[in-house]
């Protein structure tokens, strides 16, 4: 049996060891290629576990139980299951090896969303009403018709102030919505919700009910660019956004476009002044 294991990154437990509760033959509609398909495999439950199972508008973790993938985490009431190609022995331990790259690009996501959200309420009393994390690009629905171009510069510079300025963030867990502070943030709890309830606070900005995963400080954001509004459904607007890691891989691509199209044209680069 191996040992109770436990490895940390950036405050962040990455590996881990638990036990197999139980192994069950199942399926799983998924896209691969672009395509539909039935994925056969297991569910697995474990006695604990590392991986976030999807909910709140984010994403589910990926990473390895054993040398076995994890291709998606799903919550089934108060259980995380775990949906695995190849089986795993029902009592046996296993490690758990977080996808951590994976997880810290949610982690700055979702905090940026908090932050861009609490934002756009305080300063010009735009409340979020939903928002998505894609692939790629991510996008607040903000309850507005329009958002004029100079708030969303306001909105940006502000934020990045406040990553600068390292602000810390927060997670407290209550055993009972009542113990909650009237001045959380919060859009109401799923249904069905049983136990404890988390909120997540930005130091200095905004508490929020959430169940996703966050960053401990604003400085691991890194920076926040608001890329575009357009308008959404219902008479509301979605803000797109990009933090971190994804704002490098964006710059990195425009910049790779510009030098192909002056290769082709045979012209030379400029910087605006």
């Amino acid at each position: 049996m191996l040992q109770k294991l436990i490895v940390i990154i950036d405050g962040c437990v990455c590996q881990f060891t638990a036990k197999v509760l139980s192994c069950k033959e199942a399926s799983l509609k998924t896209v691969v290629n672009g395509k539909k398909e039935l994925l056969n495999g297991f569910e697995v439950i474990l006695d604990d576990t590392i991986l976030f199972p999807e909910g709140g508008g984010q994403p589910c973790d990926r990473g390895f139980l054993g040398s076995v993938p994890v291709v998606q985490v799903s919550r089934h009431g108060t259980d995380a299951v775990h949906f695995v190609t190849e089986p795993l022995v029902e009592g046996e331990t296993v490690r758990q090896m977080l996808d951590w790259d994976r997880r810290l690009d949610h982690m700055q996501q979702h905090s940026g969303q908090h932050l861009v959200t609490a934002i756009a309420d305080l300063e010009f009393g735009y409340p979020t009403t939903s928002w998505w994390l894609g692939e790629e690009v991510s996008y607040i629905e903000l309850d507005t018709p329009t958002i004029k171009q100079e708030e969303i510069t306001n909105i940006e510079r502000i934020v990045n102030d406040k990553i600068r300025a390292s602000s810390p963030v927060d997670v407290q867990v209550f055993g009972e919505v009542g113990l909650i502070p009237e001045t959380v943030r919060t859009r109401g709890l799923p249904d069905g919700h049983k136990g404890p309830v988390r909120v997540v606070t930005i130091q200095g900005v905004e508490s929020n009910m959430c169940c996703g995963t966050h960053v401990s400080n604003l400085c691991q954001l890194q920076v926040i660019k608001l890329l575009h509004a357009e308008k959404g459904k219902k008479n509301k607007t979605n803000l797109h956004f990009l933090v971190g890691g994804r704002v490098l891989k964006h710059l990195a691509g425009c910049l790779e476009r510009e030098q192909k199209f002056t290769a082709l044209l045979k012209l030379v680069p400029t910087v605006d002044k």
